[in-house]
């Protein structure tokens, strides 16, 4: 055996229920000014949220519009004051009480980003990552995209059946290779372990939990191929009954789902998070433009794995590096040098290129929302932007 694995939460998480807070505040602020900067951090402890940071915009919101905002965000993820469970087993947003604790961003740091000849610098220093692999269709690794299959399946039952199950859920799936080099060629033999936590209202018996889902399991979508139920490790609710959940009963804060959010561990992540950041922030744009070339490189066949590293300087639009890492599986002929001066010389990555090759100044009901972003994932949904292969002929161009 070689075994990997990859967990995911749902939206209702605690450390999500923080992202989609804050990043429901960047979608208000950007629709209503699209030039807003936002750097906001959201704390969820029991009945009590947080939003601090620093926010500059022409759209100003009050106290009662973020009490609105947060309340509707918590309505929307499945937190809409379920009378299947108790005010003390479950989070009820009619007793959440707002601090909003925000700032003007530093015009030291502004005087950087808005530049006078029409280019943004980067709003911040640091590192981000993309990466792709051949293992799953949307160019994924295997043991997230199936603990997201999972976790999709499960918090939608809950969602619709609020008298059975809450929605602070947690899947992990672990993949088998078999052995390293099927590793290092992106090709798993099957689902070894599945693991779901999931809260069920106090009538129901641990059995029936259990039963019920193992069912959502095994219609869930899984590749037959590689999910065969009576040659897999399944752990459900494996301490016992699950009832008392959600924030009420377990701190959420921005930023701590970062694995979660992009490759499961499959690759290495930058050190900032993406969620209530705006677009001039790169810890957010950059990790979409790196994804961007990675799965690029991948889909055209150049590599079966790929990882993209991109470096900013704050105030600085162009990157100060940009390296390729095909793990060794490129294509004969190319190498990672030529990779990395391929994208360098004709990717500009720019904060100004990476928010109008991905529209991310214009979020919308009819484009993409950074508060769904937040929680379905910041890669790797196919109707994402930053997910479209677009300049698949440019890069198909090296195999010629």
């Amino acid at each position: 055996m070689y075994l990997f694995t990859s967990e995911v939460v749902s939206p209702g998480h605690p450390d999500k229920c923080a992202d989609i807070i804050a990043d429901s505040i960047v979608d208000e602020l950007i629709m209503g000014d699209s030039k807003s900067r936002v750097a906001s951090e959201v704390f969820v402890a029991g009945n009590h949220i947080i939003i601090g940071g620093e926010v500059t915009s022409s759209r100003q919101l009050s106290t009662e519009d973020y009490n609105n905002l947060v309340k509707d965000a918590l309505c929307n993820i499945g937190y809409y004051g379920n009378s299947s469970f108790t005010k003390e087993e479950c989070l009820h947003p009619d007793d959440v009480v707002v601090q909003v604790l925000l700032n003007e961003q530093s015009p030291d740091i502004n005087q950087g980003v808005d530049q006078e000849d029409g280019e943004t610098g980067a709003g911040d220093q640091g590192i981000m990552f993309g990466y792709a692999d051949s293992e799953t269709q949307n160019y994924m690794p295997s043991a997230i995209t199936y603990a997201r299959v999972l976790m999709e399946k499960v918090y939608e039952y809950a969602k619709v059946n609020p008298n059975k199950l809450g929605v602070d859920i947690k899947t992990q799936v672990t993949m088998d290779y078999g052995v390293k080099d099927n590793f290092e060629k992106c090709e798993p033999q099957k689902i070894h372990t599945i693991v779901v936590s999931a809260p069920c209202v106090a009538s129901m018996g641990i059995d029936e939990v259990r039963a019920l889902i193992q069912g959502l399991i095994d219609e869930a979508g899984l590749p037959s191929e590689l999910y065969n139920k009576n040659d897999c490790i399944i752990h459900i609710n494996p301490t016992g009954k699950y009832v008392s959940h959600s924030p009420l009963h377990d701190s959420g804060l921005t930023g701590r789902k970062l694995i979660v959010d992009s490759f499961g561990g499959y690759a290495p992540i930058g050190g900032g998070a993406q969620s209530s950041k705006d677009y001039t922030k790169v810890d957010r744009s950059g990790l979409y433009a790196a994804r961007y070339i990675a799965k690029h490189i991948v889909a055209s066949k150049l590599a079966k794995k790929c990882v993209v590293q991109i470096s900013y300087a704050i105030g600085v639009a162009r990157p100060t590096s940009v390296a390729v890492d095909t793990y060794g599986t490129v294509v004969e002929g190319l190498d990672d040098d030529k990779l990395s001066t391929f994208v360098m010389e004709n990717f500009p990555l720019t904060p100004n290129w990476i928010t109008k090759k991905f529209v991310l100044d214009k979020p919308s009901k009819e484009t993409f929302l950074y508060a769904d972003v937040a929680a379905r994932g910041q890669v790797g949904q196919s109707d994402y932007p930053w997910e479209q292969l677009a300049d698949m002929a440019l890069f198909e161009g090296l195999l010629k």
